[in-house]
């Protein structure tokens, strides 16, 4: 295979697995839909001012966006920011708790690193999370300290890129779990070398300091199962598009990107509910942005491809019968917890009092 699938024989067989786990099951009972932005303000080395003004463009058009598309419990859509740890600027981090303070948006921690020893990685994340959370209110907590879910910068998570590209951590599943991190967001990374064999799963992974890329296998989370792992992750949609091709014999692969040159589109989002991960009645849709570069804030926020995203979504939820839930990382993290624990995941994620009625 070349182009887009030269690195197919990473992932394709677990895609076969994954096909074959749900076939034959009736449509699910809810989708929980998140949206995980890489969010890099000063990507390509912008000065200040320019950075800030890709902040300000989300804070001021994303609200009008996300109130306008409810879920089945009536909210409005969230907004997920991985916020990277060497782009760090307070004013850009004031800003965007803004978001979180109106339920419409929330703070996650991206990382793009190289060549780190243990020592360096543990103490700059640790700054980073004392930053986000002492000075500016972010991050949510679990059993009294500071949790955070993680997206790798570059998908090399755990040393998975070739020669340690972009790492340097053969044990950075167990450095993440020390810290404070609830789950890893970072898949899928096709058509990367960082791919696992692990598809369209949410399952735990297992640290091996003795070997680069321990997440490449795990066990899958399962309703009344127990913690099996150091580190769950939590995988978007990895499937074959067959209807776009990028040239004859060679189809599209589907990551649930959103971009200017990867548009949302009805085929796409009915995609996204069939290939992501199900735990029992549940569907867990994480799709992915890199939403701060003009190329693609423009064509999400002000050509409307955000707004369309959420509409295609609603709309694959009503065909096949499935409420849908619009959550955050963390609320997606609480959601899935509850599933595992067989209990409601709606009221483990704050629905509440509306819990009841939905399900009836």
């Amino acid at each position: 295979m070349i182009g887009a699938l030269r690195t197919a024989h990473l992932w394709l067989p677990g895609y076969c697995r994954s096909r074959m786990h749900v076939r034959g099951l009736e449509p699910p009972k809810r989708i929980w839909l998140m949206i995980a932005d890489h969010f890099e303000p000063w990507w390509r080395n912008p000065d200040d001012q320019k950075a800030l003004e890709r902040v300000a463009r989300w804070t001021l058009l994303w609200p009008e966006i996300a109130q306008r598309h409810c879920d089945s419990a009536g909210r409005p859509a969230c907004y997920t920011f991985f916020y990277p740890e060497e782009q760090y600027h307070p004013q850009a981090m004031d800003d965007l708790t803004t978001l979180c303070r109106e339920k419409i948006g929330d703070v996650e921690i991206h990382l793009h690193h190289e060549h780190d020893t243990e020592d360096q990685f543990a103490n700059r994340m640790g700054l980073f999370i004392d930053r986000l959370h002492n000075r500016h209110g972010l991050l949510h907590k679990e059993n009294g300290r500071p949790a955070f879910a993680f997206i790798h910068g570059n998908w090399a998570l755990d040393n998975s890129l070739p020669g340690g590209r972009f790492c340097g951590l053969n044990n950075e599943i167990s450095l993440l779990r020390e810290l404070g991190c609830y789950a890893d967001f970072t898949l899928p990374s096709a058509p990367s070398p960082a791919q696992v064999s692990m598809v369209n799963t949410i399952y735990w992974a297992t640290d091996d300091a003795s070997r680069p890329k321990s997440h490449d296998r795990g066990i899958p989370v399962q309703a009344g199962g127990a913690v099996c792992g150091d580190l769950l992750m939590v995988p978007g949609p990895l499937t074959l598009n067959l209807k776009e091709w990028n040239r004859p014999l060679v189809p599209k692969i589907e990551t649930g990107e959103l971009a200017g040159y990867a548009l949302p589109s009805r085929h796409r989002a009915s995609l996204w509910t069939k290939a992501a991960p199900r735990i029992g009645e549940d569907v867990f849709v994480k799709l992915f942005t890199h939403g701060a570069p003009e190329r693609n804030a423009v064509a999400l926020l002000e050509g409307g491809a955000l707004g369309r995203t959420l509409d295609y979504v609603v709309e694959e939820a009503n065909r096949i019968g499935a409420q849908l839930l619009f959550v955050s990382a963390w609320q997606m993290w609480k959601a899935i917890d509850a599933v595992r624990c067989k209990s409601d995941p709606l009221a483990a994620v704050g629905i509440g009092e509306m819990a009841g009625a939905m399900r009836n």
